[in-house]
C-alpha cells in the first residue's frame, strides 16, 4: 500500500502568516490564543520560548500547559468555533487528494493541532485517516469541561506514521510526506519522498523536493508524484 501523509495547517489548510514569527511552526494554537485575548496570546508566546529552551519534558506537557492558559483566560466554545469558521482549504488540495486516490494512495493527515479542525479537513477532503493532538469537551454553557491530548507532533508524528504504515504492511520508503513546518523534520527524514511545501528552512533542508510559490497551490505536486 502506498501512503501519502500530510501536515494540516499551512499544507492542507491555508497558512495564517500573521502570527508566524519563525519560533515554531505556525498553527491555530496561536490564532486561538489571540482570539481569546491579548494577555492569553502573550502567555502562549512565552510557552514557545520555554519549548525551544527544552523546559518541557514532552510535546504533551507543552500542550497541557497551553490549555491551562486558555482555561485561565476564559476560553469557550465560541472561540474555537471562530477559528473553525476561518479555516480555508488550500488551493489545489481537492485536486491533489483526488489524483492520489486514483493512483492508489492512502491519504493520511497527522497534525499537532485541534481535532475539531482535523475533522473538518478530513470531511471536506475525504481523507482516509486523521490524527490530531487536542480535543476539547465543552459544558452546556460553552466552557471547557475536559480535554484529551495525544502526542501527534514533533517526534510523535513519526510514531503515529510508523504505526499506521505497519497496519497496512507498508514500507516507509514507499511513503510520501507533504508539510511546511520545522516540526515536520522527524517525519520527513523517514519517508521515501518528502515534499517541503512553501516551508520553513529546517524542513526544506531535509526534504527530497522543495515547492516555493508566491500563491500556494497543492495541485503543482500532482505531476511531481506521478513522476515518482
Amino acid at each position: 500500500m502506498k501512503i501519502c501523509f500530510f501536515d494540516m495547517e499551512g499544507t492542507l489548510l491555508e497558512k495564517n502568516s500573521s502570527f508566524d514569527n519563525g519560533k515554531v511552526a505556525p498553527s491555530a494554537w496561536t490564532v486561538l490564543a489571540k482570539e481569546i485575548g491579548e494577555v492569553c496570546f502573550v502567555e502562549e508566546e512565552k510557552t514557545k520560548d520555554l519549548w525551544l529552551a527544552n523546559k518541557y519534558i514532552s510535546y504533551t506537557q507543552w500542550m497541557k500547559e497551553t490549555v491551562k492558559i486558555q482555561i485561565k483566560h476564559g476560553m469557550n466554545k465560541n472561540h474555537l468555533q471562530t477559528i473553525l469558521s476561518q479555516a480555508k482549504i488550500q488551493r489545489g488540495a481537492v485536486e491533489l487528494i483526488h489524483s492520489l486516490k486514483i493512483q492508489g494512495y492512502l491519504t493520511v493527515l497527522i497534525s499537532g493541532g485541534f481535532k475539531e479542525l482535523a475533522d473538518l479537513t478530513q470531511r471536506r477532503l475525504k481523507i482516509d485517516h486523521a490524527y490530531s493532538a487536542c480535543e476539547y469537551f465543552f459544558n452546556d454553557d460553552g466552557s471547557i469541561e475536559h480535554f484529551n491530548l495525544l502526542p501527534t507532533d514533533e517526534e510523535g508524528k513519526l510514531v503515529f506514521m510508523k504505526h499506521l504504515a505497519s497496519e497496512y504492511n507498508s514500507k516507509l520508503e514507499n511513503c510520501i510526506f507533504i508539510g511546511d513546518g520545522k516540526n515536520d523534520v522527524f517525519i520527513a527524514k523517514n519517508v521515501g519522498t518528502s515534499i517541503a511545501f512553501n516551508a520553513q528552512r529546517e524542513l526544506r533542508e531535509v526534504s527530497t523536493f522543495i515547492v516555493d510559490q508566491e500563491t500556494p497551490d497543492l495541485s503543482v505536486i500532482i505531476d511531481l508524484i506521478r513522476a515518482l
